[in-house]
């Protein structure tokens, strides 16, 4: 259950950070995407090139890069679905008890509105101290979660408690906590992505620059979150997909409309983000057509609304959301879609914004439901926008 999760790894200053390694190793197996964030003690114990390798992303320690550049604790605190300290000394505890802020990794812990998980680490003595248990039991008051200690030889010689869990045993722990906390489990998911290519001759066609990446990170969020996941996608690659979703490729607007349609009627939440193609050639050319000095008139008709069809088979209880992309009259036009659709909600692209629309790895979006409550949000990648999406869909499915 730690499939897509998005982890911060905050390893200190302990003899345990060797674990971390094993432990870093099982997250990005259980198909986590794990960024490190060291103290500057930690680097005494095991290189960052380790758990850069490992993780495939740099490894964060300092506020500011030799280039000058800064290391954003709070994006990095807004990132994470979760924080993990493994080890966590007894030096870091004590400063995040009492709200200390003196290292990267403290400031993205006190920026952190995610779940945030501790592992201490250290000797006997020091873990039975009163301080120490205090400190503990302050972190609990805050809502973190302590995975306890585990008893056996310490770095000293002595041998009771204060070993680091072994690195199998706190990925079971998440892997539990996670499965009792998902809030889409049971749920069934229907998400579109990509274009559809609709034929011209055997090797044309008409199209457009959808790369399904919004689809894409829409459907693995919702997996994320327990949901059941059915992925009707037009031509676009696709590549270590969640085990939770279930791909149907296609290719034309009436293929899609087909998958959709045996999908829907069991879907708690449909999501169409695919950029469907409006035309398509009246007749399909069986042979190529060859080039004439005449050039070469197509005559167009309407594809299938395929969101307009669900929309009209849609029951009390399912949830249906579409995407509307537009040039002019934004909020007005996607306004009018909602309301001729039958959606519950609608999600606005505006191709005047910089950095949003089809083929880039960013978008900047306006929810708008069917009460005509209207949500801005900023500029951001993909997979946060698929975040904000499904954080509104979890809204929704409370009321």
């Amino acid at each position: 259950m730690l499939q897509g999760k998005k982890i911060i790894l905050g390893i200190t200053g302990s003899i345990a950070a060797y674990k971390a390694a094993i432990l870093l190793r099982l997250l990005v197996k259980a198909g986590a995407e794990v960024k490190v964030v060291m103290t500057a003690s930690a680097k005494d114990f095991v290189a960052p090139l380790t758990y850069s390798t490992l993780s495939k992303n740099p490894v964060y320690s300092e506020f500011s890069t030799a280039d000058g550049s800064w290391n954003n604790h709070v994006e990095l605190a807004n990132w994470a679905d979760f924080i993990l300290i493994a080890p966590a000394s007894a030096n870091t505890i004590a400063k995040m008890a009492n709200g200390l802020c003196d290292n990267l990794l403290l400031a993205t812990y006190l920026s952190a509105s995610c779940p945030v998980y501790v592992a201490p680490a250290m000797d006997r003595e020091m873990y039975a101290h009163k301080a120490t248990l205090a400190n503990l039991e302050k972190l609990r008051t805050y809502k973190n979660i302590i995975i306890p200690a585990e008893d056996g030889e310490l770095a000293s010689g002595l041998h009771g408690e204060g070993r680091m869990a072994e690195p199998e045993h706190i990925t079971a722990f998440l892997e539990k906590k996670n499965a009792d906390s998902l809030r889409l489990k049971g749920k069934r998911a229907l998400v579109t992505a990509g274009p559809t290519f609709e034929a011209i001759d055997p090797v044309r066609f008409i199209g457009n620059f959808s790369s399904g990446k919004m689809g894409i990170a829409i459907a693995e969020k919702l997996a994320s979150e327990g949901a059941e996941v059915t992925l009707v996608h037009g031509p676009i690659h696709i590549e270590n997909i969640s085990k939770n979703i279930k791909s149907i490729a296609v290719t034309s607007a009436e293929e899609m409309r087909k998958a959709c349609l045996q999908v829907f009627s069991k879907a708690d939440i449909t999501v169409m983000s695919a950029a469907v193609a409006d035309f398509r050639p009246t007749q399909k050319a069986t042979e190529k057509i060859k080039k004439v000095d005449a050039g070469l008139t197509l005559k167009l008709e309407h594809t299938v609304d395929i969101l307009s069809e669900l929309g009209k088979k849609k029951k009390a209880g399912q949830l249906l959301i579409g995407f509307a992309l537009e040039t002019n009259n934004e909020q007005k036009n996607a306004a009018d879609k909602l309301k001729r659709k039958n959606l519950d909600a609608i999600v606005l692209n505006s191709m005047r914004s910089k950095g949003a629309g089809p083929g880039g790895d960013t978008n900047k979006i306006t929810i708008i439901d069917k009460y005509n409550k209207v949500k801005h949000f900023e500029l951001k990648p993909k997979t946060e926008v698929a975040n904000d999406i499904v954080t509104y869909i979890i809204s929704c499915l409370k009321k």
